[in-house]
């Protein structure tokens, strides 16, 4: 077989394919086998009937055609390898050339992964923003925490924001009730918001027995978005009393015995997980430097189908939190044209991203062994909720395996670089991130260094997905 490649773009080749016709043979006799056992011809039993008479009864065409089909796919492999290239899509195969007993011609255009070159990723430096970490978040934490032991009193007043009160809501339209949206006994903390648009405004004020009716949009159903009116109806009012922050609550709600105890705790742990958002940060800041100093030609299909896929999850997402796409793009201030060109930017940021670990973790020769990839298994059941081993039964069942080891050694080459990266905050500290364990905390060098790995790998196709959701979804 003989092959030569031609380079239609940077993102494009097409094979010529030439085969002799005696490398057909395989598949010529396997093509036989199989259709002697499918035919009936009188005198002969049926698997033993001979190349010759099956030219005959079904044509030796027929018998091209399937001896070509099974052939190709390994063909085309085997000119991929010779020419070293790497598909990233189907290809386009054609037969050009066919003449029995002598040769076979085939073309394949496919997509293919550009050729990279690497900039030097010894010391990328990049900048993130101080740890910042005051009073009023960790009262906002212990003020969460008296919340959840609150008790509720029934108070004959009327309701105020942070009161929680038990409603009737019936949304109608035109005279008419909406179906699926009337609800009776419904508990609702007032000022919580992301609910109905107007409700925490109609609710506030409202006294037990009151009914009011306002006029606002529905969040789901087939009526998603539309001008409703709502009457809601209150039934009970009630106020949280919340415990003292004192000793004997420490006591309750920790394993502390003082409620400054509970306070230094609740301090520290807020700060093990502003160090990790800051980590998390400084991944993304070393990776975006190192993008500044490359231009990828990126496939235009590959490109065209991510953008859809990303656009169909983010209107997905709007539309299971009851969010149109005209009030999401209001809240961000954003106008259509400006929330296209930002997706298509984080798009070619990521599909960037992605080509550039993989031609890392090739020069770095990483390798996955098995106790990585089941513990990346794990973690990616764990991240969906599902069963562990049934995550990783419809892994293996669905060819997925591959796309988990890919993740894995993206993680490691992001890894890499980070660590040989030197980031510091705006301040101009230093950012520690190798000895960084997955819980926020800083441990010595040995000991933390493979969990600091682990934790920056862990998050490596988060950030090539690049923030792909909006956050209200």
């Amino acid at each position: 077989m003989k092959s030569a490649v031609e380079t239609l773009s940077p993102t494009r080749a097409k094979l010529t394919v030439e085969v002799p016709f005696e490398e057909l043979k395989p598949s010529l006799d396997a093509a036989y086998q199989q259709i002697a056992k499918q035919i009936n011809v009188p005198g002969f039993r049926r698997g033993k009937v001979p190349p010759q008479v099956i030219d005959r009864q079904v044509g030796r065409g027929a018998v091209l055609d399937q001896a070509i089909n099974d052939a190709l796919p390994k063909m085309y492999v085997e000119a991929l390898q010779e020419n070293s290239l790497e598909p990233i899509a189907q290809p386009e195969i054609e037969v050009t050339k066919l003449e029995d007993n002598d040769t076979l011609e085939f073309t394949a255009e496919v997509d293919v992964k550009p050729e990279i070159t690497v900039p030097d990723y010894d010391g990328v430096e990049a900048q993130v923003d101080d740890v910042e970490l005051t009073d009023a978040d960790v009262e906002e934490q212990v003020q969460a925490l008296r919340e959840r032991f609150a008790t509720l009193l029934d108070v004959d007043r009327p309701a105020a924001d942070g009161d929680m009160v038990v409603i009737d809501l019936k949304a109608t339209q035109d005279g008419e009730v909406v179906e699926g949206a009337e609800v009776a006994g419904m508990s609702y903390q007032v000022g919580r918001g992301g609910m109905l648009d107007g409700l925490d405004e109609a609710l506030t004020g409202m006294s037990k027995g009151e009914e009011k009716t306002f006029s606002s949009q529905l969040v789901g159903g087939d009526l998603v978005g539309q001008d409703v009116e709502v009457a809601v109806a209150v039934q009970q009012v009630q106020q949280q009393e919340l415990p003292e922050l004192d000793d004997e609550f420490a006591q309750l709600a920790s394993e502390f015995d003082t409620a400054e105890e509970l306070q230094a705790d609740v301090r520290e742990r807020l700060g093990r997980g502003k160090r990790l958002e800051q980590a998390a940060a400084a991944r993304d800041a070393v990776l975006e430097a190192l993008l500044e100093k490359m231009e990828v030609p990126l496939p235009e299909a590959m490109l065209a189908e991510e953008l859809t896929a990303r656009r169909q999850n983010i209107e997905q997402q709007l539309a299971m939190a009851g969010i149109t796409m005209d009030s999401y793009l209001e809240d961000e201030k954003q106008t259509l044209e400006e929330f296209e060109a930002d997706l298509d930017r984080r798009t070619r940021d990521a599909i960037t991203a992605q080509f550039l670990l993989d031609e890392i973790a090739k020069k770095e020769e990483f390798g996955v062994d098995q106790q990585e990839l089941s513990s990346h298994l794990v973690r990616r059941a764990q991240q969906s909720g599902q069963d562990p081993q049934e995550f990783a039964n419809h892994m293996f069942e669905h060819n997925h395996i591959p796309e988990l080891v890919q993740e894995i050694l993206r993680g490691k080459a992001l890894a890499t670089i980070v660590e040989a990266a030197t980031v510091t905050d705006a301040s101009g500290n230093p950012v520690e991130l190798k000895n960084l364990q997955p819980d926020g905390t800083i441990g010595e060098p040995e000991a933390a260094a493979d969990e600091a790995e682990e934790t920056t790998e862990d998050n490596a196709e988060d950030n090539a997905e690049d923030n792909e959701a909006p956050a209200q979804a």
